[in-house]
Protein backbone atom coordinates (compact mmCIF):
# COMPACT_ATOMS: atom_id res chain seq x y z
CA UNK A 1 0.00 0.00 0.00
CA UNK A 2 1.61 3.47 -0.86
CA UNK A 3 0.44 7.05 1.10
CA UNK A 4 1.46 10.25 0.32
CA UNK A 5 2.08 12.76 3.29
CA UNK A 6 2.65 16.37 2.93
CA UNK A 7 4.15 19.08 5.54
CA UNK A 8 1.55 21.21 6.76
CA UNK A 9 3.40 24.56 6.07
CA UNK A 10 4.11 26.96 9.03
CA UNK A 11 3.56 30.73 9.59
CA UNK A 12 6.75 31.63 7.93
CA UNK A 13 6.17 29.37 4.44
CA UNK A 14 2.93 31.39 4.08
CA UNK A 15 2.67 33.68 1.22
CA UNK A 16 0.36 36.90 0.86
CA UNK A 17 -2.31 34.97 -0.72
CA UNK A 18 -2.71 32.55 2.11
CA UNK A 19 -2.70 35.02 5.10
CA UNK A 20 -5.45 36.98 3.33
CA UNK A 21 -7.40 33.10 3.02
CA UNK A 22 -6.87 32.69 7.09
CA UNK A 23 -10.00 34.43 9.31
CA UNK A 24 -9.38 37.03 11.86
CA UNK A 25 -9.31 34.35 14.56
CA UNK A 26 -6.71 32.32 12.63
CA UNK A 27 -4.43 35.46 12.01
CA UNK A 28 -5.23 36.25 15.50
CA UNK A 29 -3.41 32.81 16.92
CA UNK A 30 -0.76 33.28 14.49
CA UNK A 31 0.37 36.64 15.83
CA UNK A 32 0.49 35.36 19.37
CA UNK A 33 2.27 32.22 18.31
CA UNK A 34 4.98 34.43 16.69
CA UNK A 35 5.46 36.66 20.08
CA UNK A 36 5.78 33.53 22.27
CA UNK A 37 8.49 32.15 19.53
CA UNK A 38 10.20 35.63 19.30
CA UNK A 39 10.63 35.86 23.17
CA UNK A 40 11.69 32.29 23.48
CA UNK A 41 14.54 32.59 20.29
CA UNK A 42 15.35 36.34 22.32
CA UNK A 43 16.53 34.62 25.45
CA UNK A 44 18.23 31.38 23.59
CA UNK A 45 20.03 34.07 21.41
CA UNK A 46 20.66 36.32 24.73
CA UNK A 47 22.20 33.29 26.56
CA UNK A 48 24.20 31.71 23.57
CA UNK A 49 25.23 34.31 21.04
CA UNK A 50 27.12 36.81 24.08
CA UNK A 51 28.93 33.35 24.94
CA UNK A 52 29.89 32.64 21.39
CA UNK A 53 32.13 35.24 20.28
CA UNK A 54 33.84 37.86 22.77
CA UNK A 55 35.14 39.73 19.93
CA UNK A 56 32.24 40.85 18.50
CA UNK A 57 29.44 40.52 21.43
CA UNK A 58 25.73 41.67 20.56
CA UNK A 59 22.75 41.85 23.14
CA UNK A 60 19.40 42.05 22.56
CA UNK A 61 17.50 45.13 23.71
CA UNK A 62 14.35 44.74 25.46
CA UNK A 63 12.42 46.22 22.10
CA UNK A 64 14.14 43.12 20.38
CA UNK A 65 16.58 45.33 18.20
CA UNK A 66 20.39 44.36 18.45
CA UNK A 67 23.03 46.76 20.31
CA UNK A 68 26.45 46.77 21.00
CA UNK A 69 27.54 46.07 24.41
CA UNK A 70 27.42 48.79 26.64
CA UNK A 71 29.17 49.19 29.78
CA UNK A 72 33.10 49.60 30.08
CA UNK A 73 34.00 47.83 26.42
CA UNK A 74 31.40 50.35 24.58
CA UNK A 75 33.21 53.62 26.43
CA UNK A 76 36.82 52.15 24.97
CA UNK A 77 35.03 51.67 21.40
CA UNK A 78 33.80 55.48 21.47
CA UNK A 79 37.43 56.62 22.79
CA UNK A 80 38.83 54.41 20.12
CA UNK A 81 36.51 56.02 17.33
CA UNK A 82 36.70 59.93 17.87
CA UNK A 83 41.07 59.43 17.76
CA UNK A 84 40.31 58.07 13.91
CA UNK A 85 41.04 60.26 11.18
CA UNK A 86 38.21 61.13 8.75
CA UNK A 87 40.15 60.04 5.93
CA UNK A 88 40.26 56.59 7.65
CA UNK A 89 37.07 56.45 9.34
CA UNK A 90 36.07 56.76 5.06
CA UNK A 91 38.46 54.26 4.13
CA UNK A 92 36.82 51.64 7.29
CA UNK A 93 33.07 52.26 5.78
CA UNK A 94 34.29 51.89 2.21
CA UNK A 95 32.46 48.19 1.30
CA UNK A 96 33.75 46.09 -0.92
CA UNK A 97 32.42 46.34 -4.69
CA UNK A 98 31.29 42.90 -5.93
CA UNK A 99 30.00 44.57 -9.36
CA UNK A 100 33.02 45.06 -10.35
CA UNK A 101 34.65 41.22 -10.16
CA UNK A 102 34.14 38.12 -12.09
CA UNK A 103 32.73 35.02 -10.47
CA UNK A 104 33.67 31.23 -10.91
CA UNK A 105 31.29 28.26 -9.77
CA UNK A 106 33.82 25.95 -8.18
CA UNK A 107 33.58 22.77 -5.76
CA UNK A 108 35.93 23.22 -2.15
CA UNK A 109 36.90 20.19 -0.17
CA UNK A 110 37.28 20.70 3.53
CA UNK A 111 38.55 18.83 6.36
CA UNK A 112 37.00 19.63 10.01
CA UNK A 113 37.26 18.00 13.15
CA UNK A 114 33.47 18.26 14.67
CA UNK A 115 34.50 17.06 18.19
CA UNK A 116 33.69 20.58 19.77
CA UNK A 117 30.57 22.01 17.27
CA UNK A 118 27.22 21.30 17.07
CA UNK A 119 27.30 19.57 13.44
CA UNK A 120 27.67 21.44 10.44
CA UNK A 121 24.64 22.92 9.41
CA UNK A 122 23.76 26.87 10.64
CA UNK A 123 21.58 27.21 13.56
CA UNK A 124 19.15 30.13 14.96
CA UNK A 125 20.35 29.35 18.13
CA UNK A 126 24.14 28.83 18.01
CA UNK A 127 27.23 30.38 16.23
CA UNK A 128 29.41 27.41 17.06
CA UNK A 129 28.84 25.36 14.18
CA UNK A 130 30.85 24.45 10.79
CA UNK A 131 28.84 26.56 8.57
CA UNK A 132 28.85 29.40 10.52
CA UNK A 133 32.48 29.94 10.55
CA UNK A 134 32.76 29.30 7.10
CA UNK A 135 30.64 31.82 5.74
CA UNK A 136 32.31 34.03 7.87
CA UNK A 137 35.84 33.11 6.00
CA UNK A 138 34.12 33.40 2.85
CA UNK A 139 32.79 37.10 3.93
CA UNK A 140 35.34 38.31 5.33
CA UNK A 141 37.76 37.59 2.81
CA UNK A 142 35.43 39.10 -0.25
CA UNK A 143 35.14 35.68 -1.93
CA UNK A 144 31.51 35.71 -1.86
CA UNK A 145 29.28 39.16 -1.29
CA UNK A 146 26.56 36.55 0.85
CA UNK A 147 25.16 33.41 1.35
CA UNK A 148 21.92 33.89 -0.43
CA UNK A 149 23.89 34.82 -3.65
CA UNK A 150 26.37 32.88 -3.31
CA UNK A 151 24.74 29.56 -5.46
CA UNK A 152 25.63 27.18 -2.51
CA UNK A 153 25.12 23.52 -1.38
CA UNK A 154 26.76 21.28 0.54
CA UNK A 155 27.62 17.39 0.45
CA UNK A 156 26.40 16.47 3.41
CA UNK A 157 25.31 17.69 6.37
CA UNK A 158 27.31 16.02 9.55
CA UNK A 159 25.37 15.79 12.91
CA UNK A 160 26.95 17.19 16.31
CA UNK A 161 30.39 16.32 17.23
CA UNK A 162 30.46 14.76 13.54
CA UNK A 163 34.15 14.90 11.76
CA UNK A 164 34.72 15.55 8.28
CA UNK A 165 38.19 14.20 6.48
CA UNK A 166 36.55 14.93 2.79
CA UNK A 167 33.26 17.55 3.08
CA UNK A 168 32.58 18.92 -0.38
CA UNK A 169 30.38 22.54 -1.30
CA UNK A 170 30.26 23.96 -4.30
CA UNK A 171 29.58 27.34 -4.51
CA UNK A 172 30.20 30.69 -6.29
CA UNK A 173 33.76 32.74 -5.42
CA UNK A 174 35.16 35.80 -6.84
CA UNK A 175 37.52 35.22 -9.50
CA UNK A 176 40.55 37.59 -10.92
CA UNK A 177 39.35 36.40 -14.49
CA UNK A 178 36.69 36.58 -16.81
CA UNK A 179 34.61 33.46 -17.67
CA UNK A 180 36.41 33.09 -21.42
CA UNK A 181 39.21 32.81 -19.40
CA UNK A 182 38.95 30.68 -16.35
CA UNK A 183 39.49 27.75 -17.77
CA UNK A 184 42.56 28.32 -19.27
CA UNK A 185 45.88 26.22 -17.95
CA UNK A 186 47.75 29.84 -17.36
CA UNK A 187 44.63 31.10 -15.86
CA UNK A 188 44.35 28.57 -13.17
CA UNK A 189 47.85 28.83 -12.31
CA UNK A 190 47.55 32.62 -11.35
CA UNK A 191 43.63 32.67 -9.85
CA UNK A 192 42.94 33.68 -6.10
CA UNK A 193 44.60 30.81 -3.77
CA UNK A 194 41.22 30.08 -2.48
CA UNK A 195 42.67 27.57 0.34
CA UNK A 196 45.43 29.44 1.57
CA UNK A 197 43.03 32.55 1.68
CA UNK A 198 40.31 30.95 3.64
CA UNK A 199 43.07 29.14 5.85
CA UNK A 200 44.13 32.46 7.37
CA UNK A 201 40.92 33.14 8.76
CA UNK A 202 39.38 29.79 9.44
CA UNK A 203 40.02 27.96 12.82
CA UNK A 204 42.72 25.56 13.35
CA UNK A 205 40.71 22.10 13.15
CA UNK A 206 38.63 23.66 9.74
CA UNK A 207 40.81 23.38 6.76
CA UNK A 208 40.32 23.85 3.00
CA UNK A 209 42.37 21.06 1.12
CA UNK A 210 41.88 21.72 -2.39
CA UNK A 211 39.36 23.22 -4.81
CA UNK A 212 37.94 22.03 -8.43
CA UNK A 213 36.51 24.89 -10.85
CA UNK A 214 33.69 23.50 -12.43
CA UNK A 215 32.03 24.27 -15.83
CA UNK A 216 28.54 24.36 -14.96
CA UNK A 217 27.06 26.67 -12.41
CA UNK A 218 24.42 24.29 -11.86
CA UNK A 219 26.34 21.50 -10.58
CA UNK A 220 25.23 20.91 -7.14
CA UNK A 221 27.73 19.44 -4.29
CA UNK A 222 24.31 18.06 -2.96
CA UNK A 223 22.50 16.65 -5.86
CA UNK A 224 25.26 16.03 -8.03
CA UNK A 225 27.04 13.53 -5.27
CA UNK A 226 26.60 9.61 -6.63
CA UNK A 227 28.02 7.77 -3.65
CA UNK A 228 28.80 8.94 0.52
CA UNK A 229 31.35 6.92 2.20
CA UNK A 230 31.88 7.34 5.98
CA UNK A 231 33.88 5.67 8.82
CA UNK A 232 33.33 4.72 12.24
CA UNK A 233 36.47 4.00 14.74
CA UNK A 234 36.52 2.17 17.49
CA UNK A 235 39.41 0.15 19.62
CA UNK A 236 38.99 -3.52 19.64
CA UNK A 237 38.15 -4.07 23.02
CA UNK A 238 36.45 -7.52 23.72
CA UNK A 239 34.84 -7.10 20.43
CA UNK A 240 33.90 -10.27 18.20
CA UNK A 241 35.64 -8.45 14.65
CA UNK A 242 34.63 -11.60 12.73
CA UNK A 243 30.87 -11.52 14.17
CA UNK A 244 30.51 -8.16 13.07
CA UNK A 245 31.73 -8.44 9.58
CA UNK A 246 28.88 -11.41 9.27
CA UNK A 247 26.91 -8.60 9.97
CA UNK A 248 27.78 -6.27 7.91
CA UNK A 249 27.15 -8.50 5.03
CA UNK A 250 23.59 -8.41 6.23
CA UNK A 251 23.01 -4.71 5.89
CA UNK A 252 23.43 -4.78 2.02
CA UNK A 253 20.69 -7.47 1.37
CA UNK A 254 18.05 -4.83 2.73
CA UNK A 255 16.69 -1.07 1.56
CA UNK A 256 14.03 0.07 3.99
CA UNK A 257 16.43 1.34 7.34
CA UNK A 258 13.21 2.63 9.57
CA UNK A 259 14.38 0.75 12.22
CA UNK A 260 18.25 1.38 12.11
CA UNK A 261 17.81 5.23 12.33
CA UNK A 262 16.10 8.03 14.19
CA UNK A 263 12.74 8.77 12.24
CA UNK A 264 12.39 12.58 11.76
CA UNK A 265 8.56 11.92 10.56
CA UNK A 266 7.32 15.22 11.57
CA UNK A 267 9.77 16.80 8.91
CA UNK A 268 8.02 15.17 6.89
CA UNK A 269 10.12 12.26 6.27
CA UNK A 270 8.49 9.21 5.36
CA UNK A 271 10.74 7.27 2.79
CA UNK A 272 13.52 5.29 5.02
CA UNK A 273 15.09 3.33 1.86
CA UNK A 274 18.50 3.44 0.91
CA UNK A 275 21.02 1.76 -1.18
CA UNK A 276 23.98 0.62 0.78
CA UNK A 277 27.06 -0.38 -1.51
CA UNK A 278 29.26 -1.59 0.56
CA UNK A 279 29.91 -2.34 4.47
CA UNK A 280 33.06 -3.76 6.23
CA UNK A 281 34.61 -3.26 9.48
CA UNK A 282 38.47 -3.40 9.05
CA UNK A 283 42.03 -2.99 10.70
CA UNK A 284 43.51 0.52 10.65
CA UNK A 285 46.30 1.14 8.76
CA UNK A 286 49.98 0.49 10.88
CA UNK A 287 48.05 -1.14 13.52
CA UNK A 288 49.55 -4.64 14.67
CA UNK A 289 46.22 -6.68 16.16
CA UNK A 290 48.51 -9.14 18.11
CA UNK A 291 50.95 -6.55 19.87
CA UNK A 292 48.22 -3.88 20.81
CA UNK A 293 45.42 -6.36 21.60
CA UNK A 294 42.22 -4.64 22.99
CA UNK A 295 43.76 -1.64 21.97
CA UNK A 296 44.39 -2.20 18.52
CA UNK A 297 42.01 0.57 16.43
CA UNK A 298 39.43 -0.69 13.25
CA UNK A 299 36.82 1.13 12.12
CA UNK A 300 33.29 0.72 9.96
CA UNK A 301 32.88 2.01 6.55
CA UNK A 302 30.07 2.18 5.01
CA UNK A 303 29.43 3.33 1.98
CA UNK A 304 25.92 4.44 -0.03
CA UNK A 305 24.03 7.27 -2.12
CA UNK A 306 22.86 8.63 0.98
CA UNK A 307 22.17 8.49 4.72
CA UNK A 308 19.19 9.00 7.01
CA UNK A 309 19.33 10.51 10.33
CA UNK A 310 21.58 9.08 13.00
CA UNK A 311 21.58 5.83 10.27
CA UNK A 312 25.25 4.93 11.40
CA UNK A 313 25.41 5.87 14.66
CA UNK A 314 22.37 2.64 15.37
CA UNK A 315 23.66 0.36 12.94
CA UNK A 316 27.37 0.94 14.37
CA UNK A 317 25.42 -0.09 17.82
CA UNK A 318 23.52 -2.99 17.01
CA UNK A 319 27.06 -3.99 15.69
CA UNK A 320 28.57 -3.48 18.73
CA UNK A 321 26.12 -5.71 20.70
CA UNK A 322 27.10 -8.04 17.76
CA UNK A 323 30.79 -7.74 18.29
CA UNK A 324 30.06 -8.46 22.14
CA UNK A 325 28.25 -11.28 21.39
CA UNK A 326 25.27 -10.00 22.98
CA UNK A 327 23.26 -10.51 20.13
CA UNK A 328 23.61 -12.85 16.75
CA UNK A 329 24.60 -11.22 13.51
CA UNK A 330 21.30 -12.49 12.21
CA UNK A 331 19.95 -9.42 14.38
CA UNK A 332 20.26 -7.32 10.99
CA UNK A 333 17.70 -9.37 9.36
CA UNK A 334 15.34 -9.38 12.11
CA UNK A 335 15.76 -5.24 12.20
CA UNK A 336 15.42 -4.82 8.96
CA UNK A 337 12.47 -7.39 8.33
CA UNK A 338 9.93 -4.30 8.52
CA UNK A 339 6.65 -6.33 7.64
CA UNK A 340 7.42 -8.82 10.91
CA UNK A 341 9.03 -5.89 12.38
CA UNK A 342 7.65 -2.36 12.11
CA UNK A 343 7.95 -1.41 15.29
CA UNK A 344 11.64 -0.72 16.00
CA UNK A 345 13.23 -1.71 19.55
CA UNK A 346 14.22 0.95 21.95
CA UNK A 347 18.42 1.01 22.08
CA UNK A 348 20.59 3.98 22.13
CA UNK A 349 22.70 5.19 19.07
CA UNK A 350 26.65 4.79 19.46
CA UNK A 351 28.62 8.03 20.58
CA UNK A 352 28.86 10.93 17.67
CA UNK A 353 32.65 12.06 18.21
CA UNK A 354 34.28 8.87 16.09
CA UNK A 355 32.66 9.15 13.08
CA UNK A 356 33.53 11.32 9.96
CA UNK A 357 32.66 12.02 6.49
CA UNK A 358 35.26 9.74 4.52
CA UNK A 359 34.76 10.47 0.77
CA UNK A 360 32.28 11.34 -1.79
CA UNK A 361 31.95 10.59 -5.13
CA UNK A 362 30.39 13.09 -7.93
CA UNK A 363 29.09 12.35 -11.37
CA UNK A 364 30.99 14.01 -14.29
CA UNK A 365 28.56 15.61 -15.83
CA UNK A 366 25.52 17.35 -13.72
CA UNK A 367 21.98 16.17 -14.23
CA UNK A 368 20.81 19.78 -13.38
CA UNK A 369 19.81 21.73 -16.47
CA UNK A 370 22.93 23.26 -18.13
CA UNK A 371 22.89 27.33 -18.11
CA UNK A 372 24.18 27.85 -21.26
CA UNK A 373 22.32 25.40 -23.36
CA UNK A 374 23.23 26.89 -26.64
CA UNK A 375 26.31 27.09 -26.48
CA UNK A 376 27.59 23.66 -28.11
CA UNK A 377 31.12 23.85 -27.11
CA UNK A 378 30.99 23.25 -23.54
CA UNK A 379 27.78 20.49 -23.91
CA UNK A 380 29.00 17.44 -24.46
CA UNK A 381 32.15 18.18 -21.69
CA UNK A 382 32.52 17.05 -18.41
CA UNK A 383 31.94 19.21 -15.77
CA UNK A 384 34.41 18.20 -13.38
CA UNK A 385 38.26 19.31 -14.24
CA UNK A 386 40.70 18.22 -11.60
CA UNK A 387 41.36 19.03 -7.68
CA UNK A 388 44.01 21.79 -7.42
CA UNK A 389 46.21 21.98 -4.65
CA UNK A 390 48.83 23.96 -3.37
CA UNK A 391 52.25 22.80 -2.27
CA UNK A 392 52.59 25.41 0.66
CA UNK A 393 48.78 24.96 1.24
CA UNK A 394 49.44 20.83 1.74
CA UNK A 395 52.28 21.60 4.26
CA UNK A 396 50.68 24.04 6.35
CA UNK A 397 48.26 21.59 6.49
CA UNK A 398 50.22 18.73 7.81
CA UNK A 399 52.65 20.74 10.19
CA UNK A 400 49.07 21.22 11.99
CA UNK A 401 47.91 18.21 11.97
CA UNK A 402 51.04 17.16 12.97
CA UNK A 403 50.88 19.67 15.70
CA UNK A 404 47.30 18.15 17.05
CA UNK A 405 48.46 14.19 16.67
CA UNK A 406 51.42 14.68 18.47
CA UNK A 407 49.60 16.65 21.35
CA UNK A 408 47.12 13.72 21.53
CA UNK A 409 49.38 10.76 21.42
CA UNK A 410 51.18 12.24 24.17
CA UNK A 411 48.45 12.31 26.41
CA UNK A 412 46.98 8.22 24.74
CA UNK A 413 50.86 7.33 25.46
CA UNK A 414 50.54 8.20 29.24
CA UNK A 415 47.49 7.26 29.59
CA UNK A 416 48.28 3.37 27.99
CA UNK A 417 51.39 3.68 30.05
CA UNK A 418 49.77 3.34 33.28
CA UNK A 419 47.16 1.50 31.77
CA UNK A 420 50.18 -0.50 31.51
CA UNK A 421 51.25 -0.48 34.99
CA UNK A 422 47.88 -0.98 36.40
CA UNK A 423 47.26 -4.42 34.03
CA UNK A 424 50.49 -5.71 35.01
CA UNK A 425 49.67 -5.23 38.81
CA UNK A 426 46.56 -6.58 38.61
CA UNK A 427 47.82 -10.07 37.06
CA UNK A 428 50.46 -10.15 39.29
CA UNK A 429 48.43 -9.71 42.53
CA UNK A 430 44.76 -11.77 41.51
CA UNK A 431 46.21 -13.36 38.67
CA UNK A 432 43.53 -11.51 36.68
CA UNK A 433 43.92 -10.98 32.37
CA UNK A 434 42.21 -9.58 29.95
CA UNK A 435 40.13 -6.68 31.13
CA UNK A 436 38.74 -4.69 28.42
CA UNK A 437 36.58 -1.99 28.67
CA UNK A 438 37.69 -0.07 25.75
CA UNK A 439 34.55 -0.07 24.09
CA UNK A 440 32.17 0.93 26.93
CA UNK A 441 32.66 4.44 26.01
CA UNK A 442 30.90 4.04 22.85
CA UNK A 443 27.59 2.64 24.42
CA UNK A 444 25.16 5.22 25.64
CA UNK A 445 22.71 2.41 27.38
CA UNK A 446 21.31 2.30 30.75
CA UNK A 447 23.95 -0.80 32.13
CA UNK A 448 21.54 -3.25 33.34
CA UNK A 449 22.22 -6.55 35.69
CA UNK A 450 21.08 -8.92 33.14
CA UNK A 451 21.25 -8.28 29.25
CA UNK A 452 17.91 -7.90 27.15
CA UNK A 453 17.52 -9.10 23.57
CA UNK A 454 16.86 -6.43 21.32
CA UNK A 455 13.81 -7.93 20.12
CA UNK A 456 12.41 -8.48 23.15
CA UNK A 457 12.76 -4.80 24.85
CA UNK A 458 9.56 -2.62 24.18
CA UNK A 459 8.83 -1.18 20.89
CA UNK A 460 8.75 2.41 19.47
CA UNK A 461 5.94 3.59 17.63
CA UNK A 462 5.26 2.28 13.79
CA UNK A 463 6.01 4.71 10.71
CA UNK A 464 2.26 4.47 10.60
CA UNK A 465 1.03 5.05 13.85
CA UNK A 466 4.03 8.12 14.00
CA UNK A 467 2.05 9.63 10.91
CA UNK A 468 -1.22 9.79 12.47
CA UNK A 469 -0.11 11.33 15.18
CA UNK A 470 1.27 14.05 13.36
CA UNK A 471 -1.23 14.15 11.20
CA UNK A 472 -4.07 14.69 14.10
CA UNK A 473 -1.10 17.46 15.79
CA UNK A 474 -1.87 19.25 12.12
CA UNK A 475 1.75 19.10 11.36
CA UNK A 476 1.38 16.68 8.18
CA UNK A 477 -1.79 16.14 5.84
CA UNK A 478 -2.63 13.14 3.47
CA UNK A 479 -3.64 15.01 0.30
CA UNK A 480 -5.54 13.08 -2.39
CA UNK A 481 -4.42 11.44 -5.36
CA UNK A 482 -4.20 14.86 -7.61
CA UNK A 483 -2.28 16.48 -4.91
CA UNK A 484 1.53 16.64 -5.82
CA UNK A 485 3.51 19.26 -3.70
CA UNK A 486 5.83 18.65 -1.26
CA UNK A 487 4.66 14.95 -1.00
CA UNK A 488 6.55 11.38 -0.17
CA UNK A 489 5.80 8.15 -0.39
CA UNK A 490 6.27 5.17 2.24
CA UNK A 491 5.23 1.85 2.00
CA UNK A 492 2.69 0.83 4.68
CA UNK A 493 3.98 -2.23 7.20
Amino acid sequence: MSVKVQICRRLKDLTRDDLEKLTKTELVDKVIQLQSYNRQLKNILHKKLNESDNDDMIKLTESGELSKNSGTEGVESTETMTTIEPNQEKSLSRKFDFSKTFKRHVLLKLLYFGWNYQGFACQEDSNNTIEFHLFKALTRTCLIESRSSANYHRCGRTDKEVSAFCQVISIDLRSKFPEEHQFEEGYLEKEFDYCGIMNRVLPKNIRCISWMPIRNYLFSARFDCVTRTYRYFFPKGNLNISAMQDACKLLQRHTDFRNLCKMDVHNGVTNYVRHIEAANVRLCPHENESKNKGYAMHYLEIKANAFLWHQIRCIMAVLLLVGQEKEEPSVINELLNVEKNPCKPQYTPAVGFPLNLYHCEFRDKSEQKAMNESRQDIKDIRDLTKWLHSENNLRRLIENLQSEWSRAQIKATMIRSTLYDLEQLLEKQFNAIDVNFQISLLQEDVKCRSYQKLMNRKRCESLNNRIEHFVKKQRLTVPKQKDSVEVQEFSMP
